[in-house]
C-alpha cells in the first residue's frame, strides 16, 4: 500500500547532515560569542572616556555563558522530530550567520568607534583647556579693571597720606577684606609701625621688631607671603569671642631711595628698605585666596610704591621750592639792603667829595697864589708842603671815589682815539721833576712797532702808568727807573706769571706790555701776593719813603687793567733788590688815522705857550662865598677882568657880549647851572657872540659831564684848581674853545 503511494514529500536533508549543520552552527555560534566580548574588552582599555563600563562586563558575561551553552550543545544533541530539527537547524545557522558577522563588523567598526572617541577627548580637553583659558582671561581683565580702578583713586592725589589711605579702602572694598593695614618703617629703621589701618580697630603707632621671622619672609620675596594669622603683625583685629580667623597675606612695599633728600616725618630710606602691607579676609569663612587676588595685591603694591615716590618727590619739589622762594626773598631783602647801602656810599661819597673839593679848592688855590709871592725859604717850604699834601689828599679823593664806583660797577670806561707817544712823553713830563729831586734817572723806551694811536680809555691808562711809576720813585733813593713798551706779541700773550690771562688776538685791537723797572727797596715774597689788596701796604716800603700812602693805588691800578681785558702782576727778587711792575691792557687799532687834537687835563706847563690873558673879561658865578673869592684870585692874578655873582638870576643878569668865558658851579639853589647855560645859549643866538660856559665843580661823575655837553657847554674843570691849572684852562679855551677835563 505504501509502495503505491504517490505523495510528494519535502525534500529535508539526512538526520546526520541535519546534525552536522546544527553542530557546525553551535561551534561558529560559540566562537562568534567568546570573540565578541574580547573585541568589547580591546575597545573598553583602548577606550579612556566610556562611562559604563561595568555594563560591558556584564553584556560579556553574557554573551560568554551564551557561547557556552552552545557549545555544551556539541556534545548533548538528542533526536528530535524531525521538523523541530529543520527549525532549529535554520535558527542556529541564522544564529551563526548574524554572530559571525556582528563579530566581523565590531573588528572593523571598533578602530573606528576609537577614533571618535579620542577625537571627542581630544575636543573635550581642549574645550577643558579653553574654559580654563577664558576663565584666566576673565580673570585677568577683572584684575587689570581692579587695578587701573585702584592706580587711577592712587594716582588721582600726590598727598602720601590719602594714597595710602585710599589704597587700604579700595583694597579692603575690591577685595571684601575684613581688615587691611601698612607698616612702615620708623626713623631709626630698627622696627615698623602700624601707620594705617582700614576700620582702625587698632591704635596707629603699634610697633613690631623688623627682624621677625615672619617680616624677614615677606620682605625676601616679591610675592604675596601667606603668613599665620597668629603673627605679630596680622594681629590687626581685636580679639572677641571664638571664631575661625581668615587667611592673612602680606606684602612688601617698596620705599623710595632718599639719598639726595630728607622727608621731614619719613626716615632716610635705602633701596632695602620696605613698608609692609597686610591683609586679611573674613573670619568664620571656608573663602581662601586666589592665585588672581595674589596677583592683584602684587601689582597693587608696586602701583602703591610708584606713587608714594612721586609723592616723595613732590614733597621734596614744593619743599625746596618754598625754600627757594624763602631764600630768594632773603636774597631780594638783602640785594635791596645791599643796593639801599651802596647808593647811602655812593651818595655819601659823591656829597663829601663835592664838599672836600671845595675847600680843597681853596687851600691849593691860595697856595699856588702864595707860591707866586715873595717868600722866604723857610716859608716857601712850608707853602710846597701844603701843596704836597693838599694834592696827596685830592689824590686820595680821587682813588676813594674811584675804588666805589670799580666795586659797584657803575665805572665805564670812556673809549676814544688819543695819541699813545704822547701819553708816555706826558707821564715822563710829570714824573721827572719829583725824580729829578731824588735824583733818580728816568728812561723811556718806547717799541719802533708801537703804533702811534689807539683806541681806549687815555684817562685810566695814563692813572695806571702814573700810580706804576710814581710807586717806583716813591720806593727808590737813587739808581735808575726804565719804562718799557711795546706790542705783546701772541707768543709772548700766554706768560707762565699770567695763568689767569686769556688773551683773544684779533685784527681790531692789540695788546699793549708796559714794564716799570725800578732799582729800590724791593719787595719780599711773602708781600707780593698782598700788593693788589685795598689798603694793603708793605711794610718794608713803608719804612723806606717819609710818607705813606692809602694804599689804593695798586688795587685801583688792578681794577683798571681788568676792565681792559689785561692783567698786572709785579716781581721782586727781594729786598732791596728793586722791582719788576708789568701788566697788559687791550686797546683798539683806529679805523682811520688822522690828525687830532686831544685836551686832556691838567697838563704841564713845561714850553707850553699860554694866551694873553690880561684883559680877559670873566664871569664868576658859585653860591659858595670861600670857592668864588679863590676862583676870583687866581683871575685876578692872570690879569683877567672878573666879575662874581652868587645866584643864577645874577649871572643871567650880568652876562653879556663883554664876558668871553662863564665859569659857574652846577648845583645852585633854584634855576641850576644847566639851565642857566641854556637860557645863555639861548639869549647869544651866534656862536661868537657869546661867552665860553666852563662848569666848575666838585662833582667827578660821568654824568655830570654828559649833562654839561648836553646842554652845550663849552668845558668841565673839576676842582681844585692851582693856578697853573687856571692859567692852562683859559689858554686851551681860547684857542681851541673848548675844554672839558677827563672824568
Amino acid at each position: 500500500m505504501m509502495e503505491s503511494c504517490n505523495c510528494i514529500e519535502p525534500q529535508w536533508p539526512a538526520d546526520e547532515l541535519l546534525m552536522k549543520y546544527q553542530y557546525i552552527s553551535d561551534f561558529f555560534i560559540a566562537l562568534a560569542y567568546f570573540s565578541i566580548p574580547l573585541e568589547l574588552i580591546y575597545f573598553v582599555k583602548k577606550s579612556a572616556v566610556f562611562p559604563y563600563r561595568w555594563v560591558l562586563v556584564q553584556f560579556g558575561a553574557f554573551i560568554v555563558l551564551c557561547g557556552a551553552t552552545h557549545l555544551i550543545n556539541l556534545w548533548t544533541f538528542s533526536m528530535h522530530s524531525r521538523t523541530v530539527e529543520v527549525v532549529m537547524t535554520s535558527a542556529k545557522v541564522l544564529t551563526a550567520a548574524v554572530s559571525c558577522v556582528t563579530a566581523l563588523m565590531l573588528v572593523h567598526i571598533i578602530p573606528d568607534l576609537l577614533s571618535v572617541k579620542t577625537r571627542e577627548l581630544f575636543l573635550k580637553n581642549k574645550a577643558a583647556e579653553l574654559d580654563r583659558e577664558m576663565g584666566l582671561i576673565r580673570t585677568q581683565e577683572e584684575t587689570g579693571r581692579h587695578v587701573r580702578m585702584l592706580t587711577h583713586e592712587i594716582r588721582s592725589t600726590l598727598d602720601r597720606h590719602t594714597i595710602l589711605k585710599t589704597t587700604l579702602v579700595e583694597l579692603g572694598r575690591t577685595l571684601a577684606l575684613e581688615e587691611c593695614a601698612l607698616w612702615m618703617p620708623t626713623r631709626t629703621g630698627l622696627e615698623l609701625q602700624l601707620s594705617y589701618t582700614l576700620h582702625q580697630q587698632n591704635p596707629v603707632g603699634y610697633t613690631v621688631p623688623i627682624h621677625l621671622p615672619v617680616i624677614n619672609q615677606v620682605f625676601s620675596s616679591n610675592r604675596a607671603v601667606k603668613i599665620s594669622p597668629n603673627s605679630p603683625v596680622a594681629r590687626i583685629r581685636p580679639l572677641a569671642g571664638k571664631y575661625m580667623p581668615g587667611e592673612v597675606v602680606a606684602v612688601r612695599v617698596p620705599l623710595l631711595h632718599l639719598s639726595n633728600f630728607q622727608i621731614n616725618d619719613w626716615p632716610e630710606l635705602s633701596t632695602k628698605r620696605y613698608a609692609l602691607m597686610v591683609l586679611m579676609l573674613p573670619s568664620d569663612s571656608a573663602r581662601q585666596w586666589h592665585v588672581h587676588e595674589l596677583e592683584l595685591v602684587e601689582v597693587v603694591a608696586d602701583q602703591v610704591a610708584v606713587a608714594l615716590s612721586h609723592a616723595a618727590i613732590l614733597e621734596e619739589s614744593m619743599r625746596a621750592r618754598d625754600l627757594l622762594m624763602e631764600q630768594n626773598v632773603a636774597l631780594d631783602l638783602a640785594r635791596r639792603e645791599a643796593e639801599t647801602a651802596i647808593r647811602a656810599r655812593n651818595d655819601f661819597l659823591a656829597v663829601m667829595n663835592h664838599e672836600m673839593r671845595t675847600p680843597m679848592h681853596a687851600i691849593i688855590a691860595l697856595s699856588s697864589l702864595l707860591q707866586e709871592t715873595e717868600l722866604t725859604p723857610e716859608q716857601r717850604l712850608m707853602v710846597e708842603t701844603i701843596m704836597k699834601s693838599s694834592n696827596l689828599l685830592a689824590t686820595l679823593i680821587n682813588d676813594v671815589l674811584d675804588l666805589s664806583r670799580l666795586e659797584d660797577g657803575s665805572l665805564q670806561l670812556d673809549d676814544e682815539t688819543f695819541n699813545l707817544h704822547a701819553l708816555f712823553r706826558e707821564v715822563l713830563n710829570l714824573i721827572k721833576p719829583v725824580a729829578s729831586v731824588k735824583k733818580l734817572h728816568l728812561t723811556l723806551n718806547l717799541a719802533p712797532d708801537l703804533p702811534e694811536v689807539a683806541v681806549g680809555d687815555e684817562k685810566r691808562l695814563m692813572q695806571i702808568i702814573l700810580n706804576i711809576v710814581g710807586n717806583a720813585v716813591k720806593f727808590s733813593k737813587g739808581g735808575t727807573i726804565s719804562i718799557t713798551s711795546f706790542v705783546a706779541k701772541a707768543e709772548y700773550l700766554r706768560d707762565a706769571k699770567t695763568p689767569e690771562f686769556f688773551p683773544v688776538p684779533s685784527d681790531t685791537h692789540f695788546y699793549l706790555r708796559v714794564q716799570v723797572k725800578d732799582s729800590g727797596s724791593g719787595i719780599s715774597p711773602q708781600d707780593l701776593p698782598k700788593l693788589f689788596t685795598k689798603f694793603a701796604q708793605n711794610q718794608a716800603r713803608l719804612a723806606a719813603r717819609s710818607s705813606s700812602g692809602s694804599g689804593l693805588g695798586l688795587a685801583i691800578c688792578k681794577r683798571f687793567v681788568n676792565l681792559m681785558d689785561g692783567y698786572i702782576w709785579i716781581e721782586s727778587e727781594g729786598l732791596g733788590k728793586g722791582c719788576t711792575a708789568t701788566f697788559i691792557v687791550k686797546l683798539g687799532i683806529p679805523e682811520q688815522l688822522k690828525e687830532s687834537k686831544f685836551l686832556v687835563l691838567p697838563k704841564v706847563p713845561g714850553n707850553h705857550v699860554h694866551a694873553n690873558l690880561a684883559g680877559l673879561k670873566v664871569l664868576v658865578m658859585d653860591d659858595n662865598s670861600v670857592s668864588r673869592a679863590v676862583t676870583k684870585g687866581l683871575l685876578l692874578h692872570l690879569g683877567c677882568d672878573v666879575t662874581t655873582v652868587s645866584s643864577s638870576s645874577e649871572c643871567l643878569h650880568a652876562v653879556s657880549e663883554e664876558q668871553k668865558v662863564v665859569f659857574m658851579d652846577i648845583c645852585l639853589p633854584g634855576m641850576d647851572g644847566y639851565e642857566v647855560a641854556v637860557q645863555i645859549r639861548e639869549r647869544f643866538a651866534k656862536r661868537h657872540e657869546r661867552p665860553l660856559i666852563v662848569a666848575l665843580t666838585g662833582h667827578v661823575d660821568k654824568m655830570t659831564k654828559e649833562n654839561c655837553m648836553r646842554v652845550g657847554m663849552d668845558g668841565v674843570i673839576l676842582k681844585p684848581v692851582s693856578l697853573d691849572k687856571m692859567r692852562t684852562v683859559l689858554s686851551d679855551l681860547l684857542k681851541h674853545r673848548v675844554s672839558f677835563e677827563a672824568i
